[in-house]
């Protein structure tokens, strides 16, 4: 379900709660999860994000996935805007459901998110990386839409990007 979402097949929100009332993730998977996300970090990405803000480029996770999973992986590159999805837990750590109202849990939800940081942050220039369809999304919002083909290289990504890159470090020569 979440390949045919990936690749706009079927939209986001098709899949979005269906997947999570059977995963049903705990506190717990969360956070072993958030350690594999930093275990599995791309090679260049810390690097790269420190040039970045050294630059003055403001960099913010955008994303369907998981908040609480997300934050280590954030902290661990040192961004500090993430925007995803809130999980509920009840008192024992068990899921209880997920923000419905978060944009990205729904197809063309991701410009939503791009659009409220635009008018937040006022930048002079928005770059968006991404892998998925639903990142895609994003092209009408930003100045440049760079998809990233390191893990997975989906066609449509890599036809419609402005520019394609299979290693964060190669974003620094195109902005």
């Amino acid at each position: 379900m979440t390949n045919d979402a990936m690749n706009g097949k079927i939209p986001v929100e098709a899949v979005f709660g269906r997947r999570l009332d059977i995963i049903r993730p705990s506190r717990g998977d969360l956070a072993t999860v958030g350690r594999q996300y930093v275990a599995a970090v791309e090679p260049t990405a810390a690097a790269t994000v420190t040039t970045l803000r050294a630059r003055g480029w403001t960099p913010a996770i955008i994303s369907a996935g998981f908040t609480d999973a997300i934050r280590p992986l954030a902290a661990h590159l040192g961004i500090e805007r993430v925007c995803a999805v809130d999980l509920q837990f009840a008192g024992d750590g068990a899921y209880a459901g997920f923000d419905r109202d978060f944009p990205a849990t729904r197809s063309g939800g991701k410009p939503e998110v791009v659009r409220r940081l635009k008018r937040e942050l006022s930048p002079e220039r928005v770059v968006a990386v991404g892998d998925g369809v639903s990142d895609l999304e994003t092209k009408p919002e930003v100045n440049l839409f760079v998809g990233f083909g390191r893990y997975v290289a989906r066609e449509r990504v890599r036809r419609e990007a402005d520019r394609f890159i299979l290693s964060l470090e190669e974003l620094l020569s195109l902005i």
